[in-house]
């Protein structure tokens, strides 16, 4: 068993990315932000769907739409596949956690499915 706090740095030059879990469809990742944040003029847009949670800490998601979001624990949101956001501030004197999922709505090629299961 896991725990998404365990091991835990308490300073770190870069923000940490730990993929918990994937698939084609589907990512689960734990980040852990001591004081990082995005650098000036960088904005995310990703082809996916994002689903963020923060778990320990506290941060601002800022959107290029001049909404900003500050963020504690147990606060969450969808963020939309190609909807610009940034970080603009997490918690410098202890860690940030993040739990996030990434997801796509692309249909599944179904050349390469699995069969199905057989009872």
């Amino acid at each position: 068993m896991n725990n998404l706090f365990a091991n835990l740095p308490a300073r770190l030059s870069d923000e940490l990315t730990e993929v918990l879990a994937e698939s084609r469809l589907v990512r689960i990742e734990r980040i852990v932000s001591t004081g990082q944040h995005s650098p000036d003029g960088f904005w995310y847009d990703q082809e996916e769907e994002e689903w963020v949670a923060v778990l320990a800490g506290e941060a601002i998601l800022q959107f290029d739409d001049g909404e900003s979001l500050a963020m504690k624990p147990g606060d969450h949101l969808l963020i939309p596949a190609h909807r610009r956001h940034r970080v603009e501030w997490t918690t410098p004197d202890a860690p940030t956690v993040w739990l996030a999922v990434f997801y796509s709505h692309q249909e599944v090629d179904a050349e390469n499915e699995p069969p199905p299961a057989s009872h």
